[in-house]
């Protein structure tokens, strides 16, 4: 299921722009109005401060998150760096994004689409994602330019309570969309990985963090491979 939250997709038009709680706030609500307990989130970019938020705020209604490509705190402050970041990304995002990304700022508007981007650098990320009880499986773009160094992913996994794991995507930019010869052997190698993570964790029993990472490599012919995980 795929919530429009206030503001987004076919939801009414707001006279203002919600901020990251806000947003938080509205998609627990649908939730209770759905009638569900405890869920599986999902989100790509700003979606994840949203995740991060409703983890933070209600733990026991969030089973697992997934985070692609989590955007906001120090990484991407000052708003004029974020934006600077953003355009080197849009460069190296497959151009048939475009017919779908500009009409969706458009009426979204220029004004409201800056205000809630600023808004989400402020957002302190990491530090929701460290502290949080929540498992989560996080997948980073090796030429997205609004993530951290590989130095500090390693660094915030040795903080993480949680049980976490982080997959890196090679070749991959912010919206980590790969070429579609790479696209399912790279969902495929994850997937299994997440399984047998998932299963060993619950079997064994094992405590929290640090965190595992491991990279989704696919060469340019188009043939997938993985790294060994390891503990950061």
């Amino acid at each position: 299921m795929v919530p429009d939250l206030p503001g987004y997709g076919k939801r009414e038009d707001w006279s203002y722009t919600l901020g990251i709680p806000a947003l938080g706030n509205a998609l627990l609500e649908i939730l209770d109005r759905l009638e569900l307990d405890k869920v599986v989130l999902v989100g790509n970019s700003m979606g994840c401060p949203v995740i991060l938020d409703v983890a933070h705020a209600a733990p026991d209604r969030v089973d697992r998150m997934v985070l692609v490509s989590p955007a906001g705190g120090a990484q991407n402050q000052p708003l004029s760096r974020a934006a600077g970041q953003l355009a080197v990304d849009a460069v190296r995002e497959n151009p048939a994004m475009a017919r779908v990304a500009v009409p969706d700022y458009l009426r979204f508007r220029v004004v409201n689409a800056f205000t809630l981007f600023g808004g989400m650098t402020r957002y302190p990320s990491l530090e929701r994602l460290i502290k949080s009880p929540v498992p989560a499986r996080t997948v980073l773009g090796s030429m997205d330019p609004l993530m951290p160094t590989p130095s500090r992913v390693r660094e915030v996994g040795r903080m993480v309570l949680n049980d976490t794991t982080v997959a890196l995507l090679e070749v991959a930019p912010h919206s980590s969309q790969l070429p579609p010869s790479r696209r399912v052997r790279a969902r495929d190698q994850l997937a299994a990985r997440w399984r047998g993570h998932h299963g060993r964790s619950r079997s064994a029993g094992a405590q929290p963090g640090p965190a595992s990472l491991w990279s989704a490599v696919t060469d340019t012919a188009g043939r997938g491979c993985s790294r060994e995980s390891r503990a950061v």
